[in-house]
């Protein structure tokens, strides 16, 4: 019996089972970096592993890598790629997986799981099991009912599910929330069918089911002007809303009330994610090919010419280079694009140095961003005429029009041009894990789970009541009340 209860060091279980423990992919590239500095068993060398690896660390995160899905998609050519720009090290090719699949989802920070994303007078931002939102509620896109036009602080947003929010998107006048479970629920104004609730064509004022797509498991939605993109589980994208331009993608201008799957995408690959534009659509499949389709006025579709596209076409210029896309951010007349190596493209009206090229001309095709290849970005992210791009380190670039301060840089004016990727000081002291800008605010998460705003908060977007804006990114508190802890853990 007392054998039974004695206690034993971590270097006394069998090494095939300690590699199985720190192989699994709950750890993140940040957890094995503390094991192998902590504890010596985890930074020497082991006959349980090959000599190439420095140590059981390293060949856990190889493993982890392995079994990762973007890593997996890659052709043999681009992985090897990309573990050179790393350095060879597998923590850091860990350390960029993991986060880009973060960018476009929820973040894990030390304060729980979240996501935020920024709309025209709002911000939504999902923590742990709850959704809140701040700003103006034009049309109920807040979704806290037809009584509550304005929320000056975050407030949580009531959603008749017993699932947990996992994925939310808010650009415009309507809002629509992804759950675990797979359901879809809209809210905001549905004028032109983009909740997707049929031929409905009033403001749906608190988070409503869709329907269509009850049956339905979806794990991603993109919320454009008057229309949404949504993505399932299966790989199958489905469209709702104004059709002008052709944005929904099946090939004519007819509106569609309710969600409709696009089934020319069918057949081309595993669709990963979709973006959606102020009247386009970007669909990006696991090999790395990005299809687009609807408005190309501002050569957003990237094909080098302005001509809409009824049909999603996969934009060419990244197929004959070998270029394998792993993100992809639709801005109101611009697009950015982030491969596998961590490199940055830009393309669209290149209006107040939108593109970051030190310009403002127009690209009517992608173009790299030579001016960050020396820096691993991870997340891009593209709005009313400027750019965001996260590097694995935390750091933050941007680019574009200042517009009342929306770019974060407090030494210019609120109508200044930044025509190239400039670091984000005030937010250097910080690792930021993800980034959304809206029409004329910015909001920043870091991985320790602090919340920093900058720009216009004339509408409370920003979630503070008495500040009329600012240039210097400024922390925003989440209050969160005991009943919001409580139906956390219910959910739980």
């Amino acid at each position: 019996m007392a054998e039974r209860n004695r206690a034993f060091s971590i270097d006394e279980l069998p090494a095939h089972l300690i590699l199985e423990i720190v192989s699994s992919d709950r750890l993140s590239s940040a957890d094995l970096a503390s094991l192998e500095a902590t504890c010596r068993i985890f930074r020497g060398s082991h006959v349980a592993f090959p000599d190439k690896f420095r140590s059981l660390i390293e060949f856990a995160a190889f493993h982890i890598c392995e079994n990762h899905l973007t890593f997996a998609s890659l052709p043999q050519r681009a992985k090897n790629d990309l573990v050179d720009r790393c350095g060879g090290n597998w923590k850091k090719v860990l350390r960029f997986l993991q986060s880009v699949e973060q960018s476009s989802g929820t973040a894990k920070t030390s304060a729980g799981n979240m996501q935020v994303t920024t709309g025209r007078y709002h911000t939504l931002m999902i923590h742990d099991s709850s959704v809140y939102s701040c700003g103006s509620s034009l049309c109920g896109v807040l979704g806290h009912g037809q009584d509550k036009t304005q929320c000056v602080a975050f407030s949580r947003i009531n959603i008749p599910s017993l699932s947990r929010v996992i994925h939310i998107s808010a650009s415009h006048n309507h809002a629509a929330f992804v759950m675990e479970s797979g359901e879809v629920f809209t809210c905001g104004d549905n004028s032109l069918f983009c909740c997707g609730h049929g031929e409905v064509r009033r403001a749906i004022f608190k988070p409503t089911l869709v329907e269509a797509l009850r049956r339905i498991p979806c794990k991603q939605v993109a919320t454009g002007l008057n229309f949404t993109v949504i993505l399932t589980k299966e790989g199958d994208v489905f469209t709702c809303g104004s059709n002008t331009h052709g944005q929904l993608g099946h090939g004519d201008n007819l509106d569609r009330p309710t969600p409709t799957k696009v089934e020319s995408l069918e057949g081309v690959g595993h669709v990963v994610q979709v973006a959606a534009g102020a009247s386009y659509s970007f669909a990006l499949t696991n090999d790395g090919t990005v299809y687009s389709f609807g408005s190309c006025s501002n050569f957003c579709l990237g094909h080098g010419d302005q001509h809409d596209e009824l049909l999603p076409k996969a934009i060419k210029s990244f197929n004959r280079k070998n270029i394998h896309v792993v993100r992809v951010s639709a801005g109101d007349e611009h697009a950015v694009a982030l491969d596998s190596n961590g490199y940055v493209y830009t393309w669209g009206r290149g209006y107040c140095g939108a593109l970051g090229h030190g310009d403002e001309n127009d690209k009517t095709s992608p173009e790299l961003l030579n001016s960050l290849k020396g820096h691993l970005a991870v997340q891009v992210c593209a709005r009313k005429r400027k750019t965001f791009v996260v590097t694995d380190e935390g750091s933050v670039f941007a680019f574009g029009w200042m517009g009342f301060g929306s770019l974060g840089f407090s030494d210019r004016g609120c109508s200044d041009k930044v025509l190239q990727p400039r670091i984000l000081d005030n937010l250097r002291s910080h690792c930021v894990s993800q980034i959304s800008t809206g029409l004329y605010h910015t909001v920043a998460v870091t991985n320790k789970g602090l919340v920093f705003g900058f720009g216009d908060n004339e509408r409370a977007q920003l979630g503070h009541e008495w500040l009329r804006g600012c240039r210097k990114p400024t922390e925003i508190i989440l209050q969160t009340t005991m009943e919001d802890m409580a139906i956390a853990t219910q959910i739980g």
